[in-house]
Order: structure tokens, then C-alpha cells, then sequence
């Protein structure tokens, strides 16, 4: 059985985790994922953030973005720039789904009660590319699965490794996937969580807990990873694109090359009460209880240590696995990092 980074002895950083160790510690996130693992050729997914049950159209949150290389295919990303908010599930998937993702998130969202006037729609859809075990050309995952994925989505802990969106996907040559970590924070007085989902698919030479991993050799250096934070802290849009490019710093930390070819990116939101942007704060001027700038800095600790331990489980629980290699036209074999 596959274990996670802290059952192995590896436990970056110095801050407590949260009961469950991943992105659901933060009360109302909710996680849900989709595995394709069909036949030769298929081995792709879905995983869908939703930041709380409610209505995610009408009660928004707050939210930051922050890329280091944009090679990649962030769809909603100018309107979060924007307006600094989440309207709808974060969905994770392959490159080429992109599309019917959106169209999923669009279908699920105006399903809504409540949502029957709503004639636009913000759809977050992020991606890495997973065309070395999966035939990506194939029309998977589709709608109904993105809409599946949805409706899956728990409070509980959440499944790592080659699950969902990491179904396929590969991280310094071994097999990479979906890892989650989380933190306990305490600024200002308060005691909060912070919560750190990815989906790794990039290169580098690795490192784990700080030091260079006995196994790696020259890995590839291409590659992308998808990273979303939760946090109950209640935080402005600005701090949170602050919060999320702390998030490259847990990155940095795994070795990863940062290449010309990579795509990197962070976003980050807040469940805060305080900070949501409902209704009826959207129709007049609107006071906000937040945590000022002067008490960010534990904050940042935390995103840092909790994305490293994120891409650590992401490897550590993902499993040797045979796929279709769409460049190369033949079947190929992944290996799962040894954790001994």
C-alpha cells in the first residue's frame, strides 16, 4: 500500500497540519474527482474544487491568481485578474478537455436554483497535459463526466495519487498526480487553516524534505502543475494573489526546473464569511473584516510548506502505471517513486 509523505518520516517546514492533512481541513471545501482508467489507451480525469456547498454564483469569494511560466491553457483567468473572484466549481482536467470542462461547469451552474437569470458565467478551468500515458486525443473526459465530478465532490479526505486530473500525469519522470497538504496558522490573534491541492505533471531534479532524492536522475525538465489554496482566513483578493505566488516557494523547494516549457500556476480563494462576496454586499459600498498586510508572513509560511508536502504526497501515493504515449505511438511504463 501506498503511503504519504509523513507516514514515510518526510515532513517539511515546522507548522501543524490539520486534522486530515489536505485542501478539506478548510471548513466547506468540498473535492471530487473522476478517474478514466479504461482499456489501453485511456488513463485521464477530472478533480473539482468547490470552495462551499452553497451557491457558488450568487455568494462569491474572494480570490488571487499568480502565474510564474505560463505555458498552459488557464481558462477564466482574465476575469479572475479582473474582478478577483470565484464563481463557480475550479475544475482540473487534461489539456484538450479544457472545453468540455467549461461546458460542464457551465451546464452544472445554471442548473442552480437560483441561478435561472444568469446569462454569464466565469468557468476556472486549469490543465496539464497528460499525453504521456493517456490518449488525449480522444474526446475524455467528457461533459457528463465533468458534471460527475461535481456532483461527487465531499468534505471528507481526499483521494491523492493517479486519481482525477493526476490520472495520467508524471513528475520528474516518475509517476505523478494529485497530492493535498494543509496547515494550522495562527496571525492576529486568530487560529486559522490553510489547505493546498495540486496536480503535478512537471520536471526538474528532485528534492524531498531538502534534500536530493537518492533515485533521480536527469528527468525531464518540461511539464506543468495546477495548484489550488483554501484558506479560512479572511483575506482581500490582493492578499490572496500575494498568498498564492508564496505557493512557487513550496514549488521551488521539489527541485523543480521552472522551465521554458513549464506551466505554473497558483490560485488561491478565501471561505472566509467576512470577506464573501454575496448579493447583497455586491449592491452597496461594503466594509470588510480582514487580516492586514503586517500579519501575512505566517501565512505565506504556510502556503509554502503546505504546497511542498502537496507535491510530495502527490508522488508518494501514486502507483506504477502502463498508458499510451499519444507522441510516441506506443505503450509506455511510469514508475512509481520508491519511498525505501
Amino acid at each position: 500500500m501506498r503511503q504519504r509523505a509523513r507516514a514515510l518520516g518526510f515532513a517539511p517546514g515546522q507548522l501543524p497540519t490539520g486534522a486530515l492533512n489536505g485542501i478539506t481541513d478548510v471548513a466547506g471545501v468540498r473535492v471530487g474527482h473522476v478517474t478514466l482508467h479504461e482499456g489501453d489507451r485511456t488513463r485521464t480525469g477530472v478533480t473539482a474544487i468547490l470552495p462551499h456547498g452553497g451557491n457558488l454564483y450568487q455568494d462569491k469569494v474572494p480570490a488571487g491568481l499568480a502565474i510564474l511560466n505560463g505555458y498552459g491553457k488557464l481558462a477564466g483567468s482574465t476575469q479572475l485578474l479582473e474582478l478577483g473572484e470565484i464563481e463557480a466549481p475550479i475544475i482540473l482536467t487534461n489539456t484538450l478537455a479544457v472545453g468540455r470542462a467549461i461546458e460542464g461547469v457551465n451546464r452544472w451552474t445554471l442548473a442552480q436554483p437560483g441561478n435561472e437569470r444568469v446569462g454569464s458565467l466565469n468557468a476556472v478551468v486549469g490543465e496539464t497535459n497528460d499525453g504521456r500515458l493517456n490518449d488525449i486525443r480522444a474526446a475524455l473526459p467528457t461533459v457528463d463526466h465533468v458534471m460527475a465530478a461535481i456532483d461527487n465532490a465531499k468534505t471528507d479526505a481526499v483521494a491523492e495519487g493517479g486519481v482525477g486530473a493526476g490520472t495520467g500525469t508524471v513528475a520528474f519522470g516518475y509517476k505523478g498526480g494529485i497530492g493535498t497538504s494543509s496547515r494550522r496558522v495562527e496571525a492576529a490573534g486568530h487560529s486559522y487553516h490553510l489547505g493546498v491541492l495540486v496536480q503535478s505533471n512537471y520536471g526538474g531534479a528532485l528534492r524531498v524534505d531538502g534534500r536530493d532524492w537518492r533515485e533521480c536522475t536527469a528527468a525531464d525538465t518540461d511539464g506543468s502543475i495546477m495548484i489550488v489554496l483554501a484558506t479560512d482566513a479572511p483575506l482581500s483578493d490582493r492578499n490572496l494573489r500575494r498568498l498564492a505566488e508564496r505557493c512557487f516557494g513550496g514549488l521551488a523547494r521539489t527541485g523543480a526546473a521552472l522551465s521554458n516549457g513549464s506551466g505554473d500556476y497558483a490560485l488561491a480563494f478565501s471561505t472566509a464569511e467576512t470577506v464573501r462576496r454575496t448579493p447583497a454586499r455586491r449592491r452597496q459600498v461594503t466594509t470588510f473584516a480582514e487580516l492586514p498586510n503586517d500579519e501575512m508572513s505566517p501565512m505565506f509560511v504556510a502556503a509554502i510548506e503546505a504546497t511542498e508536502e502537496a507535491i510530495l504526497n502527490s508522488l508518494f501515493m501514486a502507483e506504477t502505471i502502463t498508458g499510451f504515449d499519444v507522441a510516441r505511438q506506443k505503450a509506455v511504463t511510469i514508475r512509481a517513486l520508491r519511498s525505501a
